[in-house]
Parts: C-alpha cells; sequence; structure tokens
C-alpha cells in the first residue's frame, strides 16, 4: 500500500494552506482562460475570412509577452510578488472584459481584437512568470517537483477539458457570454492570491528597480555561467524547437490518417501528461533535477522519434501519449531547478527568461517543422527532429562533467551554490 501511494501524485503541498488556495483556483481559472483561447481564433477568422490574420494573432503576442515576461521577473525581485501578482491577475480579468464588451458591441473588428490579444498576452507573460516565482515561498523546497507537477497536471486538464466545454457551449450561449465566463473564473485566483501573505524581498523590504535591462542582463549573465542552468535551458529549448511536431499534425491527418483524427492526435500529447501526472509520485521524489531534465527530454525525442515512423492511428496515439509524460517530467524538473538552483533574489529574472524559452521554443518549432516538412516530407522531419533532441541531450548531459551527474542542484544544495555564486 505504501508503495503505491508513492507511485500516485504527490499530494504534500496541498496541505500547505496558500498552495491549495492557489492550485484549486487555478483549476477555475486556467479552465475558463481556455475557453478565450478557443473564441478568440474563431472571432478572428469570422471577422477576416482569412487563416492568415488568426496566424498572425500567435505571433502579435509573441512578443509583448516575451517582454512583459523579462521586466515582470526584474520587478519581482524588488517588490512584493503578492502585490506584482494580484495586479497581472486583475488585468488578465479586465481584458476578458473588455473581450466581452467588443462582443457584446457587436465592433467586427479584427484590429480591436488583436489589440486586446496583445494585451492580455502581455499580462499573462508577467503573471505566470510572478507566479513560479511565487510558489517557492510557499512550499518546502523538497515539495517543489510534487508542486509543479500538480500544477502542470490542472494547465494540461484544462487544456483538453476547455476546448470540448466551449464547442458544447459557444454555439448555445454564443462568443460573449464564454468571454464573461473567463472574466468570473479569473475572480477566483484574484480571491486566491488577496488571501496570500504579503512577499517582500527575502531579507529586507521592497528595493529599488535597477535599470530592467541591466536586470535582465544580470540574469542572462546567470544562466550561461551557471552549467545546470545552461543544462536546463538548452535541453528545454531542443526540445520544444526541435521535437515538437505539432505544425504537421494536419498534414499527418490528411496523407497518413484521416481529417477528423487531429483532435486526437492534439489531445493526445496533454492526456499523456495528464497520466503521468496521475502517477507523478514516481518520479517527482528524484532528487538528480538536471540529470532528470536531460533523461526527459531524451526520452521526449524518442517517443517523437517512435511517433514519426507510426503507420496506424492507435501506434501514432500510443507514442504521443508516452511523449506527453516525458514533456510533464520535462517540464517539472525545468522549473524545480530554476526555483532551487538559484537565490530569491533571482528567481524572477530567471522565471521570465524562462517564460521567453517557454513561448519561443515552440514558435519556432512551428517554423522548422513546416519549412523542413515540405522539403523533406513529414515522416522524416519528425523523426529527424526526435532523433536531434536525443543527440542534443546527450550532449548537454555528458558536457555538464561532473556537477551535473553528481546531481548537486537537489533541494538544498543548489540554494547554497548559488547564494556562494550569485546576488540579486
Amino acid at each position: 500500500m505504501v508503495r503505491r501511494k508513492r507511485l500516485l501524485v504527490d499530494i504534500r503541498p496541498l496541505r500547505v494552506s496558500e498552495f491549495r488556495r492557489l492550485w484549486a483556483a487555478g483549476i477555475v481559472t486556467t479552465l475558463g482562460a481556455q475557453l478565450t483561447a478557443v473564441v478568440v481564433p474563431l472571432q478572428i477568422y469570422e471577422f477576416s475570412g482569412s487563416s492568415a490574420w488568426v496566424g498572425l494573432a500567435g505571433l502579435v503576442g509573441l512578443a509583448p509577452m516575451a517582454a512583459a515576461a523579462l521586466w515582470s521577473g526584474a520587478l519581482a525581485d524588488v517588490r512584493d510578488r503578492r502585490r506584482v501578482l494580484l495586479t497581472t491577475t486583475v488585468g488578465i480579468g479586465a481584458t476578458s472584459l473588455l473581450l466581452w464588451a467588443q462582443a457584446w458591441a457587436h465592433l467586427r473588428s479584427v484590429g480591436v481584437l488583436l489589440v486586446l490579444v496583445g494585451v492580455q498576452q502581455a499580462l499573462f507573460g508577467a503573471n505566470s512568470t510572478v507566479s513560479r516565482a511565487v510558489t517557492p515561498r510557499l512550499v518546502r523546497p523538497e515539495l517543489l517537483p510534487a508542486a509543479n507537477a500538480l500544477q502542470s497536471v490542472v494547465l494540461l486538464s484544462a487544456g483538453i477539458a476547455g476546448p470540448l466545454l466551449a464547442g458544447v457551449l459557444l454555439p448555445v450561449v454564443g462568443s460573449g457570454t464564454l468571454y464573461l465566463a473567463d472574466a468570473v473564473a479569473v475572480c477566483a485566483t484574484v480571491w486566491a492570491v488577496w488571501r496570500l501573505p504579503a512577499l517582500p524581498p527575502i531579507g529586507g523590504g521592497e528595493r529599488r528597480l535597477e535599470p530592467v535591462m541591466r536586470q535582465i542582463t544580470d540574469g542572462i549573465r546567470l544562466v550561461t555561467r551557471r552549467q545546470v542552468l545552461l543544462t536546463v535551458h538548452l535541453c528545454d529549448f531542443a526540445a520544444l524547437s526541435l521535437g515538437l511536431p505539432t505544425a504537421l499534425f494536419p498534414q499527418l491527418a490528411a496523407e497518413t490518417f484521416h481529417p477528423s483524427d487531429i483532435g486526437m492526435l492534439y489531445a493526445a500529447v496533454s492526456a499523456g501528461g495528464v497520466l503521468a501526472g496521475l502517477f507523478s509520485g514516481a518520479f517527482t521524489r528524484v532528487r538528480r533535477h538536471s540529470v532528470a531534465v536531460a533523461v526527459s527530454a531524451g526520452v521526449w525525442g524518442l517517443t517523437v522519434a517512435g511517433f514519426g515512423t507510426a503507420r496506424s492511428l492507435p501506434a501514432a496515439v500510443a507514442w504521443l501519449l508516452l511523449a506527453g509524460g516525458a514533456l510533464l517530467a520535462l517540464g517539472v524538473f525545468r522549473k524545480t531547478v530554476l526555483q532551487t538552483a538559484v537565490p530569491d533574489g533571482m528567481r524572477g529574472r530567471l522565471q521570465g527568461i524562462d517564460t521567453v524559452v517557454a513561448a519561443g521554443g515552440p514558435r519556432l518549432g512551428d517554423l522548422l517543422h513546416g519549412t523542413v516538412g515540405a522539403a523533406l516530407g513529414v515522416p522524416w522531419t519528425v523523426t529527424g527532429g526526435g532523433v536531434l533532441t536525443v543527440v542534443v541531450a546527450a550532449l548537454v548531459l555528458l558536457a555538464g562533467g561532473r556537477r551535473t551527474r553528481q546531481g548537486v542542484d537537489g533541494p538544498g544544495a543548489g540554494q547554497k551554490t548559488a547564494d556562494r555564486t550569485a546576488g540579486p
């Protein structure tokens, strides 16, 4: 019985009331956000009649998200993180209200939608950056992998349930009501953040914000100088850019399977992550976090390569389920390293850089897979990308040397090292 409990999802972080409230509120808020994520591209296509405008919406949100993530990361290192998190959460809800207002007023303007998308993505980038910097202040270091797994399960589950719910509700209540539902759902997280204690910088009160570019440069310098941080970012970026073939799913569905199978392909990765999360107790107690990042990236690459060879839908879905589990583990350990291997005064900036990598990697991956797939064909591109991811993960792990192999980045050890090597 004890062994079985250790295999199931580790719920120990939920014993911390502040984290439990944030996690429970996140279930509601994340589901609401998925409603907006479905409605916005549908409205843009309805107004413009062109998929090009839908694709432009993704690019419009990238630059504001990246800039806001970097800026808010610097701000979170010198200000009360609770207050910054509360401000960005309220801002997201207000933007959802503006989306509801444009739908209610029947503006039918692509330009207005794109502006609102840009604003909301900027707020989302800032909010997610600060949120990940808050978690280490709420739970003990040894519980961070379990806490990150719990949060990842919520995100992935909402990614499956949200679009399904939107598809059922949209014909009945219309787009405006779904925007309004998203705004109401944000109130749950506003309440949870309001209940948090003050989270000023450790060692003193709020400090003056230095020039933002200098703050960001300090964060980038820390990443390039510390082997464990560089290992994590390189593995994650390789997995998300070289080994994420979602841009080729439509062509795969049309040429290898059936067009109606595309939903199964998209859902399988998220479903694999949810299943892995339900049994995350099997890996969240691992202490060698940077090694786990490289291994997870390698497993992800192997499963993607296997997916590229699949010629039947059941085989493809099976490979993607395994890939989703590896991707969840990669995300859990990546976040844990970034939360434990640096001093608290640098966590905000490191999370900002991580947000940029996590957002930019898939978009670069779409470009690479789309371009190479058109030239070499889908199977070669998918399998080749998976193999390249394995190669990068292996090289990065070997290059890490004794420091990475010994796993000094586990809870406690990485924090002490970071405190000696870098300051806010």
